[in-house]
């Protein structure tokens, strides 16, 4: 049996939550008529707004109309889709929102949750940058399992975790084959760390790392790497969007890939 096709996208969301949702499905429906059985999608893929008040505004809950949109394109397509991480809406705190990747099936149900747990703060006095994610975002509390899904045991954590490799060894430990890193990375970091940081996690973990990425400008403040990428187990790239929206595929393979590479480490 072939090995299955995953895709990882790359879009610009802006503060405008119809042509962001008009992208994800787009790139769905791409991946789909390309034989993908999952496709994943970049943090902050519902919109990505310029200030707090509107972060916190357009924020709604799991169980509101863009989550309930998510399930229906991956229902409709019979595809399974990663989407993180999206701005959930808490109901016992009205100032402050949670940060969410969520991964739905192709019946179109959440079959997992996760909750950034490494805010991003930045506030550099020299350029004038400030992007305090924790400002307006409650940190998770708690690593999920990887999770089965038609690719392997997928584990999920969100952009900045990239750079606390305990996290990667732990859900290393719990089993995962598959670590994601859904993201919109800063320009400038990314241009210096961004490749380097996930060919190291999938190094150390012997694991495939899939990072769906923002890429280009986003409104004044915020300009995003891009380069959303597909690593195996050995850390070479298999598959990079340039800059632009796009998707591209790769092959995940468990049977060979993964068991030698790590027979060969160990």
């Amino acid at each position: 049996m072939a090995n299955p096709l995953v895709a990882v996208c790359q879009m610009t969301s802006t503060n405008d939550k119809e042509k962001n949702f008009k992208t994800v499905r787009e790139l769905t429906e791409k991946a789909k008529c390309r034989s993908a059985c999952i496709a994943f999608f970049p943090e902050a893929c519902d919109y990505l707004a310029d200030n707090k008040k509107d972060v916190i505004a357009m924020a709604q809950p799991l169980n509101g109309s863009t989550v309930t949109s998510y399930k229906e394109i991956a229902k409709t397509n019979k595809i399974w889709l990663s989407l993180g991480g999206l701005h959930e809406a808490l109901c016992d705190n009205e100032s402050h929102i949670s940060n969410t990747h969520i991964v739905i099936n192709s019946e179109g149900e959440i079959v997992s949750t996760y909750r950034k747990m490494h805010l991003f703060d930045m506030d550099n006095k020299s350029t004038g940058v400030r992007l305090m994610e924790s400002d307006y975002v409650t940190p998770g509390q708690k690593i999920e399992s990887p999770i089965p899904t038609p690719i392997g045991k997928l584990a999920l954590s969100i952009c900045y975790d990239m750079r606390f490799p305990e996290l990667a060894l732990s859900l290393r430990n719990m089993g995962a084959e598959i670590l994601t890193y859904p993201s919109a990375f800063t320009y400038q970091t990314g241009a210096a760390h961004w490749e380097v940081i996930l060919r190291a996690r999938a190094i150390e973990t012997q694991c495939y790392v899939i990072a769906a990425a923002q890429t280009g400008t986003h409104n004044k403040k915020r300009v995003s790497w891009g380069h959303a990428m597909i690593i195996d187990p050995w850390g070479t790239v298999i598959g990079q969007c340039s800059e632009k929206t796009d998707m591209v595929l790769a092959e995940i393979d468990l049977n060979l890939i993964l068991k030698n590479i790590r027979e060969i480490i160990f």
